[in-house]
């Protein structure tokens, strides 16, 4: 790395597209360990504690007896990011355009988008988002270089070693991170024991070959959606097309000889769960059905 693109005492090596992981083992473990990643624009404080202060995921699968493991994507939070190209761009060296986009959503779109209610400002009557907590939320995005990452995303290598190192482990994503578990396990599923996808954007149903079907179907997953899927949105990719991409996904992996399951929250009788299950006010409830999903499922 050049002088200019380190900008500080001079050139040198340094260490890029690192994940920062952080842990909580329990004494008398019951379980397999859960890694848990966030999704776009967010960082792994979304499984710490919620915006009004409960206890999130992180705390509570530890409570329960399963090692839990919560991660940074790279170049987002704490994992850092690689400064070189901003610098670059800074001191002439290469053209704005060739800055990694930046994105961070704003509070409105989030407001509909993460469906705590149908416009900004309004709530469903039964949403279980804490809605007054909603300045929280805003405060835990980050900016996100996620649409600049290679194809060959070094998310998954990471979290592949992570898994390895575990031996055993149940791989948990939310929303843009919910298909690096099934991105992992197709990088190498060695140490994966189970995949959890909580509202990916998508489960490309039609884009995994037969191949990767079979491969995918050596590994239990469980998808889960929360509420009100069917409402439109007006930015973004609708959750009633991400859904039935997921039921046709879960339908290929079980043709495979998979085991693959979706739990949609109306169909278990459970209302008003917005995108962020790990921090809805009904959190713990969603907890103990991945807890018993996995137990069911996933053997340590």
């Amino acid at each position: 790395m050049t002088a200019v693109q380190a900008g500080f005492y001079g050139a040198g090596d340094q260490w890029v597209d690192q994940m920062y992981v952080q842990y909580m083992i329990p004494t008398g473990r019951l379980g397999l360990p859960i890694v848990m990643v966030h999704g776009a624009t967010l960082t792994g404080k979304s499984f710490e504690t919620t915006p009004d202060g409960r206890m999130g995921w992180y705390e509570y699968f530890a409570r329960k007896g399963f090692p839990s493991y919560v991660v940074d994507q790279v170049e987002r939070g704490r994992s850092g990011f690689d400064q070189a190209p901003f610098n670059d761009v800074r001191s002439g060296v290469s053209a704005p355009s060739n800055q990694p986009l930046l994105r961070r959503i704003e509070s409105d779109t989030v407001w509909v988008r993460f469906r705590f209610g149908p416009r900004a400002g309004e709530k469903y009557p039964d949403s279980q988002f804490p809605v007054e907590a909603m300045g929280e939320l805003a405060k835990q995005a980050v900016p996100d270089m996620s649409q600049s990452l290679p194809a060959d995303d070094p998310n998954y290598v990471a979290l592949s070693t992570l898994a390895k190192q575990l031996k055993r482990a149940i791989l948990l994503g939310h929303s843009q991170g919910a298909r690096y578990p099934f991105e992992t396990a197709l990088l190498d599923p060695t140490g994966i024991a189970g995949l959890v996808a909580i509202e990916p954007p998508g489960c490309k149903a039609d884009q995994y070959s037969p191949e990767q079907i079979a491969k995918l179907s050596q590994i239990p997953i469980l998808i889960i959606f929360g509420d009100h899927i069917a409402d439109r949105q007006s930015v973004g990719a609708q959750w009633s097309d991400a859904f039935t991409d997921c039921q046709s996904f879960v339908s290929r992996v079980n043709g495979a000889k998979g085991h693959a399951e979706m739990m949609h929250m109306p169909d278990l009788g459970i209302y008003g769960n917005s995108h962020m299950l790990m921090q809805d006010r009904n959190n713990l409830q969603i907890a103990d059905l991945i807890i018993r999903w996995v137990r069911a499922n996933a053997s340590s």
